[in-house]
């Protein structure tokens, strides 16, 4: 659980620690569909989900780019 004394705690903390889907894409070097993807699988948990864009812990997204580190190949390999 997470404590923020001021205000701006709680926003460096969002500026900092979350990410949105296309921050997310650059993060994973992958397209939104397999953000999508993932997301319906349960492999990314997002901590919102709005009409056209979700929320992610930055932390997550990081610990799933290092868990497929070197298994597939990214959308910028020709």
């Amino acid at each position: 659980m997470y404590t923020f004394n001021s205000k701006e705690e709680l926003i460096k903390f969002i500026q900092t620690e979350i990410v949105n889907t296309k921050e997310a894409t650059e993060i994973l070097n992958t397209t939104r569909q397999n953000v999508k993807r993932l997301v319906d699988s349960d492999i990314l948990i997002p901590i919102k989900v709005m009409d056209r864009d979700r929320l992610f812990f930055k932390e997550d997204v990081l610990k799933r780019k290092e868990h497929t580190k070197g298994k597939y190949k990214h959308k910028d390999v020709k």
